[in-house]
């Protein structure tokens, strides 16, 4: 039985790993006759030391199989350059599945190489949107979720979404509990199953805060790395004056496509901008957990601030967590400078936290449900 996890992107590496996690706690308790062979497809979209080889020795996520070194490029040629090299692997591997995560170029590559061969698709954060099909993230999702075979939602506003569209056609609730419409389940978020991995190892693996000489809750953490932020100059304006204005020392790990854009517009940080280069796992969930309040334009910090109990503010004018907004632990400010301003000033969160996307069991969920569809073995 044979699986081949697609990834590229430094979100993919952390969801992989988990997943990695409960294939190989399945193999040490099922028969040899129910084990499962990971075969790991690195696509190489992020390929640095501090977006990608840093993420796979942290997290302890097998050696990929095939590293495809594709790296960086406009989209079409990225995405092009990635289905022809996943279609050979796969042509070679000849998998039961292909499993793939979240919206990423990779995601999307993943999902057409083996749509045309034929092959199982399982998608791990299917049924998210944000409605804004401007993203590139959003055509990928949409696409991927189509083409797929079995749908892993975080979430009953995710299978909702997934019922409009006629991807599956059972609008009444579905409990995460494994009994389900033939190829939806619920099973909860598996960066809520990565983050109780690093909660267990973040304090004897980061000194990220001794190595900062900065304390708890005496800084802002900030993220920037979306195309809808980086590549329009009066979005990256307004979100670097929003920042300048607060009177607050902001921690800012750059992303190389970020770096990339201040650079070439010769951008100088305030004294209260410490720009750094990108961490890994463990050192920025160690930032996010003792930040007074994260500012953001990235997904899965949206989440780990939420469960980490750490106020939200989202550079973006959309999310697909709706559920941290709702749950009054996430506000939206877009790039706008005064109600980014505003929003560090001013957000509170309720006191009230509900549990949200699941109780970090999803890895084992999505496993157990493959082999209860009869997705992996052909006995």
């Amino acid at each position: 039985m044979k699986i081949c996890t697609i990834i590229g992107a430094r979100p993919q590496f952390i969801k992989a790993a988990a997943v990695s996690r409960a294939m190989a706690e399945h193999n040490r308790l099922k028969p040899n006759s129910s084990y499962i062979t990971e075969v790991i497809v690195h696509t190489g979209q992020h390929y640095d030391e501090g977006m990608s080889a840093i993420f796979f020795r942290e997290l302890e996520i097998p050696e990929p199989v095939h590293n495809l070194g594709i790296g960086s490029g406009p989209h079409g040629q990225q995405t092009g350059e990635m289905l022809s090299a996943i279609e050979k692997v796969l042509m070679v591997e000849q998998p039961d599945c292909v499993l793939v995560y979240g919206d990423t170029n990779s995601t999307l590559a993943g999902a057409l190489a083996a749509a045309k061969l034929h092959i199982s698709i399982a998608h791990v954060e299917a049924g998210l949107r944000s409605f804004n099909r401007r993203m590139p993230e959003e055509i990928n999702r949409v696409v991927t979720d189509h083409l797929s075979t079995y749908l892993f939602c975080p979430s009953q506003i995710s299978v909702n979404n997934l019922v409009m569209e006629g991807v599956t056609n059972s609008p009444s609730f579905i409990s995460d509990t494994a009994r389900l419409t033939p190829n939806v389940l619920i099973v909860g978020d598996v960066m809520a199953d990565a983050l109780q991995f690093a909660a267990s190892k973040v304090t004897t693996n980061s000194d990220i805060l001794t190595r900062l000489d900065i304390y708890p809750q005496s800084y802002l953490l900030a993220t920037v790395h979306r195309a809808e932020n980086t590549d329009n100059s009066e979005r990256l304006n307004n979100i670097l004056s929003a920042f300048e204005a607060i009177n607050e020392v902001i921690i800012f790990p750059v992303h190389p496509r970020t770096r990339k854009f201040l650079q070439g517009k010769g951008y100088r940080p305030p004294e209260n901008v410490r720009l750094i280069d990108p961490v890994g796992y463990f050192d920025i969930i160690a930032l996010e957990k003792s930040a007074r309040l994260l500012l953001t334009d990235s997904g899965g910090m949206q989440k780990e601030a939420y469960w980490l109990r750490v106020p939200c503010i989202t550079l973006r004018d959309e999310t697909e967590w709706v559920e941290t907004v709702e749950a009054g632990w996430n506000i939206l400010t877009g790039a706008d400078q005064k109600k980014i301003s505003n929003a560090v000033q001013n957000f509170t969160p309720p006191m009230e936290h509900q549990s949200l996307y699941g109780d970090g069991d999803a890895a084992e969920k999505i496993i157990n449900a493959l082999f209860e569809r009869n997705l992996l073995n052909h006995e």
